[in-house]
C-alpha cells in the first residue's frame, strides 16, 4: 500500500491495509507523500504480489500513469489497485489502462480481497 503525491489523508489506506492483513495478506505499508520512484522501488525491493495506491488528491491518473510506466521501463509486471475518491470515467480509463480494480470509498474490504486472491490465484 502506498500514498503517492501530496495528499495527506491516510485513514483509507490504513484501513484497507488492515483489513487486508486481517484477512490474511501480508501488507507493507509505504507510508505518505511517495513518489511514483518510491513506489516501484519498495514494490521491487519487497518482491511484492500487487501494489495498492490510495489517491484521494484528485490527481489519481498522472501518478497511476506515472506508476505504471515505471514499472514497464523496469520490465516489472506488478497488479495495481487503486483506492480514493475517483469519477467513474477515470476508473474506466485506469482499468482500460491495466489497473486491476478501483475501490471508492465505503468498497467492503471483502471485495478488495475477492480481487486480489482472484488475480494472484491467475498469476
Amino acid at each position: 500500500m502506498a500514498k503517492p503525491g501530496l495528499d495527506g489523508h491516510d485513514r483509507g489506506a490504513k484501513v484497507v491495509a488492515r483489513g487486508l492483513r486481517d484477512a490474511g495478506f501480508e501488507v507493507i505499508y509505504t507510508g505518505l507523500h511517495q513518489t511514483p520512484e518510491m513506489v516501484v522501488q519498495a514494490a521491487i525491493q519487497e518482491d511484492v504480489d500487487v501494489v495498492g495506491l490510495s489517491i484521494l488528491s484528485g490527481a489519481h491518473l498522472p501518478l497511476v500513469r506515472a506508476v505504471i510506466k515505471l514499472f514497464r521501463a523496469e520490465k516489472v509486471a506488478k497488479p495495481l489497485f487503486v483506492g480514493g475518491i475517483i469519477p467513474n470515467d477515470d476508473a474506466e480509463q485506469l482499468m482500460q489502462e491495466g489497473v486491476i480494480g478501483v475501490f471508492g470509498p465505503g468498497s467492503p474490504i471483502s471485495e478488495i480481497v475477492k480481487k486480489i486472491e482472484t488475480v494472484v490465484a491467475e498469476a
